[in-house]
């Protein structure tokens, strides 16, 4: 009986910590997806390198930020 009562309050425990009931406690995780596609960047440059070309990223998804990807064709795009 007391295996029975010490099995049961961990698995309230372990329900309490998972459904976020208990202050404190959290296991909510943020998830931030790419987008699959990729531009044609030629180069990109960021504040932190000056004017160094740097090895083309696919999109703004997987550039640091305040970066400027260039892309073919003189446009650019500022990753904010």
């Amino acid at each position: 009986m007391v295996t029975y009562k010490n099995w049961l309050m961990s698995l309230m425990i372990i329900g309490g910590i998972l459904a976020g009931v208990i202050p404190g406690v959290t296991t909510i995780k943020t998830v931030f997806a790419c987008p699959l596609y990729c531009l044609q960047v030629q180069y990109m440059t960021c504040p932190s390198s000056g004017d160094e070309k740097l090895p083309p990223r696919c999109n703004c998804c997987l550039a640091p930020k305040n970066c400027t990807l260039h892309l073919s064709g003189s446009t650019s795009i500022n990753c904010t």
